[in-house]
């Protein structure tokens, strides 16, 4: 009874936003908008343009014909529906820009998420927001079309290469790290270097944000274009990189902080200050002992020692590992790699519709989150929700939520309820030994151990 008691009130901004939702998918200067041509979605067929949508959203590793039925029966209810062909389904998707998706997330759930942020308090450091930008590669469906727009892979073997290629994608996603919302998602060939997605997609963050990021993003010029944005960043160094940096590692001590001017290379300035970006920096050099014993050097332009401890960046790098688990989610969880039509069309509209998937899903988990952090606030570990079941039960009632007459705050007490009915228990101090990854392994995991979402 406690927790029915907790959650019985449904924040006001929650149900804002799903009103807002519910608005928007109907609403035809939106679908004007996102439409591949005027005439589409004009006239009266079973797969309109906010079920299209929906659909999408919903998608399952079941077969379309599958899905589609379950579908178009829980939207008849009691009635009998109308079959439609998985023929039908792939030319109604093929009205829709994938845009949609993307404007809702800026416009309606990103919103909703900082602007408010319901049912809970934003998570900072220091003040500042901390954002991760890396990338990821998907390998897409073995078309034509695909090979065309993206990279084509060979595939080898220990005989060499075996003639037979492949498309592959390169994702790159701006994210929250502590907030859980992926502010802004690519999805270009993977031959596009992640630097320059990484660049561009920096322009999104807001002055004081502080990117987190891996080795391979500490060039000058990299740190240049985030000071130039009025970002502060926080980068791991490689033992082959600045100076400094391996003065550190040959002293192979913890704790050590040094501030050093940092120039550009006398090959890029003239180039650097055509761009308009700083020809010297000021960066600060520091390391940390990781718990396997191994010397970590970390290069920043957060200067202040006293406001900035060294101590403290240990726990702050190991917070990007919460990028590394958000694209585990979208290929693991949510099974983004097995996408649900082989168009450059379809693979951007399962890839958007995923990420607003995900922002949708931290907004409504979070009430419930704030619940169980205070239900087990007295226990050895604390609790959170399953994000695996959270998924589930948002895919389940999504019709429910976005296209019904139903009360918003009916449906959310219900997803509420099922957020909570089995929780997982937090434990910061488990260490699980990383095995070296086998076919057989990988396999075995995909076939007999791993289960589905939806």
């Amino acid at each position: 009874m406690g927790m029915r008691a907790l959650i019985a009130t449904i924040p006001t901004q929650v149900v804002t936003l799903i009103e807002t939702l519910r608005c928007q998918l109907c609403d035809e200067s939106f679908i004007a908008r996102h439409r591949v041509r005027p005439q589409d979605f004009t006239r009266q067929r079973q797969l309109t343009f906010p079920l299209v949508m929906l659909f999408t959203l919903q998608k399952t590793v079941k077969s379309i014909q599958r899905h589609l039925n379950e579908f178009l029966d829980e939207l008849a209810g009691d009635d009998l529906f109308g079959s439609v062909t998985p023929g039908a389904w792939t030319h109604a998707r093929a009205k829709l820009k994938p845009s949609a998706f993307v404007e809702l997330n800026v416009t309606t759930v990103l919103p909703a998420v900082y602007d408010s942020a319901p049912g809970r308090q934003m998570q900072r450091w220091h003040g500042h927001r901390l954002l991760g930008v890396d990338s990821s590669v998907l390998r897409l469906p073995n078309h034509s079309e695909l090979l065309a727009i993206f990279t084509p892979v060979t595939v080898s073997n220990q005989n060499g290469q075996t003639g037979v290629s492949y498309p592959e994608a390169r994702m790159s996603v701006l994210y929250d790290l502590l907030n859980r919302v992926g502010l802004d998602g690519r999805l270009e060939p993977s031959s596009l270097g992640e630097i320059d997605l990484a660049i561009e997609q920096l322009a999104l963050a807001a002055p004081g944000d502080i990117a987190i990021n891996d080795r391979g993003f500490t060039g000058y010029r990299y740190f240049a274009w985030q000071v130039k944005r009025g970002l502060h960043f926080i980068g791991r160094c490689s033992t082959a990189s600045f100076a400094a940096a391996q003065e550190l590692f040959r002293m192979n001590r913890a704790g050590r902080s040094i501030t050093v001017k940092l120039f550009a290379p006398s090959a890029e300035r003239a180039e650097l200050e055509g761009l308009g970006l700083p020809v010297e920096l000021t960066v600060r050099f520091l390391s940390v002992r990781l718990p396997t014993g191994e010397l970590e050097v970390l290069a920043t332009n957060l200067l202040d020692e006293q406001v900035y401890p060294t101590e403290e960046f240990l726990q702050v790098y190991h917070w990007r590992w919460n990028h590394e688990t958000f694209y585990g989610v979208m290929k693991g969880r949510l099974d983004l790699e097995n996408f649900s039509g082989q168009t450059e069309e379809a693979v951007r509209q399962d890839f958007h519709a995923t990420l607003l998937l995900c922002n949708l899903e931290t907004v409504l988990v979070g009430p419930t989150e704030a619940v169980l952090k205070e239900q087990s606030s007295g226990h050895q570990h604390a609790k959170q929700v399953n994000r695996a079941v959270a998924f589930h039960a948002l895919k389940s009632e999504l019709l429910q939520l976005l296209y019904s007459d139903t009360a918003v705050k009916t449906v959310v007490e219900k997803l509420q309820r099922l957020f909570c009915g089995s929780p997982v228990s937090i434990r910061p101090d488990r260490k699980v030994p990383r095995r070296k990854l086998s076919m057989h392994r990988s396999y075995y995991f995909q076939r007999c151990v791993k289960k589905t979402v939806f």
